[in-house]
């Protein structure tokens, strides 16, 4: 059968009508931008968002010029939105993963970072969700609900108010261990965990949606960078990828049990099928090809195509000079170690990454963890109105991504 998939992304929305084979039988993608601010704002216009997802989807469809069977969404992962799940209307812009405002609310709760990363694998940085659900909270009062952004998607393309697990795993209030919310982490945050989506499996099948024309089930939710280590076929523990686009993120398979990182790299969920739970490590650098735009934009290139001109045919020496795109924090002590000594951040990296002890060290569980029945999605499973999708066109290409056999 053939599978539209979507991937919405930080700069565009791509998709892709794929066939039984893996063959790519049509293509769509729509740009989006990205505000930034001061204080370290960096925020998207939700309904710019939505209406990217629905014209690269359409997009797709028109141009494969085959019938689907199903819709498969991946999504940016961090990034946050406030909106009233009545009407599914944004109440404002949203959080973008690259924001650094909610840094004080990580300040603020770092005698519970060792704890946080015990429950959840993550370090505490303002990179992930909550932190910037519980500033966006403090700020904006308590009105709506605050999710990853893929809840408020899913929830307009079909009335389910769910989120996958691995998308899950990248908030800091999941538990690991039990792939449930914890209500632990929920505190400490400050943030309520009956507001939360419903926690579903990848695989599952949370509802249908005619936004792309025929009506279709959507089946196939992920966090973008853990949808590109499947699509890799990294299924085998130590197996990994690197995938370029605006940041690059490093991702292995860790197995079947929650793994631990001497150097603090964030573990999660790599995806979950049924009951069956796979873990991953994940290695974050903020800035790659958005260094890329930087330089366009203060006219030192015209395009990415000059990079290596730019560097010139005779191989580097002790005495060249070396840009680092440290335009943001480094997602982990080892990778940037690895940059700042000019050393392969693949070979360091993949070592540690190779080396995590997956499963060898038991976590502490949460006493206070169990499920709890979302007040929000109780009688409501319809998919609401949509505002009319604009097509665009152009934007960055993809990344790449590559399995690698780690050492």
């Amino acid at each position: 059968m053939n599978i539209l998939a979507i991937d919405q992304g930080t700069s565009s929305t791509t998709a892709l009508v794929v066939g039984p084979g893996g063959e790519v039988l049509g293509t769509g993608r729509s740009s989006l931008a990205t505000l930034a601010g001061p204080g370290g704002a960096v925020e998207q216009d939700a309904a710019a968002l939505l209406d990217s997802v629905i014209a690269a989807g359409r997009s797709a469809l028109s141009d494969a010029g085959v019938p689907v069977s199903a819709v498969g969404l991946g999504n940016q992962g961090e990034t946050v939105l406030r909106w009233d799940v009545a009407s599914g209307e944004p109440l404002g812009n949203a959080i973008s993963w690259q924001d650094r405002r909610a840094v004080d609310v990580t300040v603020e709760l770092q005698e519970h970072a060792d704890r946080l990363l015990e429950i959840t694998g993550l370090p505490l940085d303002p990179y992930f969700a909550a932190p910037k659900m519980a500033w966006l909270r403090r700020r904006d009062g308590p009105e709506g609900v605050i999710t990853t952004v893929d809840a408020w998607v899913t929830s307009r393309l079909t009335g389910a108010f769910v989120t996958d697990a691995a998308t899950a795993s990248r908030t800091m209030l999941l538990d690991l261990q039990s792939v449930d919310r914890s209500l632990e982490a929920c505190d400490i945050f400050g943030l309520q965990p009956e507001l939360q989506p419903e926690i579903v499996s990848c695989d599952s099948e949370v509802g249908e949606t005619d936004a792309f024309g025929p009506r279709l089930p959507v089946s196939g939710l992920a966090v973008d960078q853990q949808a590109a280590l499947f699509a890799e076929s990294c299924f085998e523990p130590g197996t990994a990828k690197c995938t370029y686009g605006t940041g690059a993120f490093v991702l292995a398979n860790a197995g079947s049990s929650p793994p631990r990182s001497a150097s603090r790299l964030a573990a999660c969920v790599a995806w979950m099928l049924g009951d069956r739970t796979t873990y991953c490590l994940d290695g974050q650098v903020y800035t790659a090809a958005s260094a890329v735009t930087w330089l366009e934009q203060i006219g030192m290139l015209q395009g990415a195509h000059q990079l290596d001109e730019l560097c010139g045919p005779v191989p580097p020496s002790n005495d060249s000079p070396v840009f680092v795109p440290a335009l943001g924090p480094a997602g982990s002590r080892r990778l940037a170690r690895a940059v700042t000594r000019q050393q392969p951040a693949r070979s360091r990296a993949g070592a540690r990454l190779g080396n995590s002890g997956a499963g060898d060290d038991p976590r502490g569980r949460d006493e206070h963890r169990r499920r709890r029945p979302c007040a929000c999605a109780a009688g409501r499973r319809r998919p609401l109105p949509l505002a009319g999708a604009a097509a665009g066109a152009g934007g960055p290409a993809p990344g790449a991504s590559r399995a690698l056999p780690l050492p």
